[in-house]
């Protein structure tokens, strides 16, 4: 893929789009029939979302490129991280608002930040020096 192409933002905006679109055929075709209620779809929303948000910047920016060389175990057990912080900490914010009578709404985007910021936190404390200075 050319990053040349699309400004980062046109990236990320491409990426989470495919991502919400994957997440609501899964919550259609897998999990509501499966019996999980609608409040709690926004859970596979965020989950496929997060590793998009986290390696944007990582493929895009140039000071990054070295993340790649790592090995591919190290990268698959980054992006598995990464979904299991983003599941872990929104389904537990999410259940934890959903009886509080907090708008709809309101209740996403309160999963969404703890989801995402648990993510990228679990990401950095695997790779503190993919943002670090390379002086």
């Amino acid at each position: 893929m050319d990053k040349e192409r699309l400004p980062r933002w046109g990236w990320l905006l491409a990426g989470l789009f495919a991502m919400s679109l994957v997440a609501q055929l899964v919550n259609q075709l897998v999990l509501y029939p499966m019996g999980l209620p609608t409040e709690y779809q926004a859970i596979t929303v965020i989950t496929l979302m997060s590793p998009v948000l986290i390696y944007v910047g990582v493929w895009y920016d140039e000071d990054r490129q070295h993340y790649w060389e790592q090995s591919r175990e190290q990268i698959v057990g980054d992006v598995a991280f990464i979904i299991a912080g983003a599941a872990l900490g929104s389904a537990i914010a999410l259940v934890a608002a959903v009886d509080t009578g907090l708008w709809p709404m309101l209740r996403d985007i309160i999963a969404m930040a703890v989801g995402f910021v648990l993510s990228w936190g679990l990401f950095w404390w695997r790779n503190p020096n993919v943002y670090r200075d390379r002086d």
